[in-house]
């Protein structure tokens, strides 16, 4: 599925639980699909969906931390003291998003574990309509977090989605996508429960920049040497008159050596 583009994960995901029903649960949970928005009807911001923030068919805002539709009981919303570094993770994904990515939505969620918690910070920008290139930009780091008094262990598991397509007469049409995913594990000192969001915050940074370099390289970097392999920028002349001279050069050096 990672080989596959990702804007037709979902269609390849329903065909797949189409053909192995009793995979289900196992397949929706391991396999990341590109992010989805919704609007919070009591705050009128966007948040992400993900199985995160999902309670049977709602979903909860990390805005007004409340479901979508709305439903009486739920386990999936943290307590007080979680809740709060939620809010503060949620403001400043906020402006990391704003900053790095000038658009887009991005949601932080919380949830118990036992001894620990667990953080989802997702990020999702699509590119305008009117651009020439179209394409999307899916993060999901989530972290894995036991407290160990003054110090923490932050196990790290992030998955990028990208995908461009372009297409006009000059060049035709390319569609350039794919998936990575990388792990980090590291411990960080905290003074409060506030220090986890500037922990969470340095991997996330950290962790992006690694793998923004990486599809870098692997994507556009091996794209343009296929494309400098394939296509010449000298007329077919001048590599003509280039391999004459060669074979001449190379004549020549061999009487030299008789």
């Amino acid at each position: 599925m990672r080989r596959l583009p990702p804007q037709k994960v979902e269609q390849n995901l329903a065909d797949l639980v189409d053909l192995a029903p009793h995979l289900t649960d196992d397949l929706v949970s391991g396999i990341d699909t590109p992010l989805r928005t919704q609007r919070c009807p009591k705050t009128g911001r966007d948040y992400l969906l993900s199985d995160y923030n999902r309670d049977g068919d709602s979903y909860r805002s990390p805005w007004s931390n409340e479901f979508d539709p709305p439903i009486a009981d739920s386990n999936l919303v943290p307590n007080p003291k979680l809740r709060k570094i939620e809010i503060a993770a949620n403001d400043a994904f906020d402006t990391y998003r704003e900053l790095y990515f000038e658009g887009g939505v991005s949601s932080v969620y919380m949830w118990e574990l036992e001894d620990q918690f667990a953080a989802a910070v997702m990020i999702k920008k699509v590119n305008d309509e009117t651009a020439k290139v179209k394409g999307s930009w899916d993060s999901i780091h989530v972290f894995e977090v036991h407290d160990k008094g003054r110090s923490a262990h932050y196990k790290l598991t992030s998955t990028i989605m990208l995908y461009m397509v372009t297409s006009n007469q000059k060049l035709g049409s390319m569609n350039l996508s794919g998936s990575l995913t990388r792990q980090a594990e590291q411990d960080f000192p905290i003074d409060d429960a506030n220090s986890h969001v500037a922990n969470i915050g340095r991997m996330v940074e950290d962790m992006e920049i690694k793998m923004r370099n990486g599809l870098h390289e692997i994507y556009f970097g091996k794209t343009k040497d296929i494309s400098n392999d394939l296509r010449s920028v000298n007329s077919l002349a001048d590599a003509k008159k280039q391999a004459m001279i060669q074979a001449e050069l190379v004549g020549k050096l061999m009487e030299r050596h008789r």
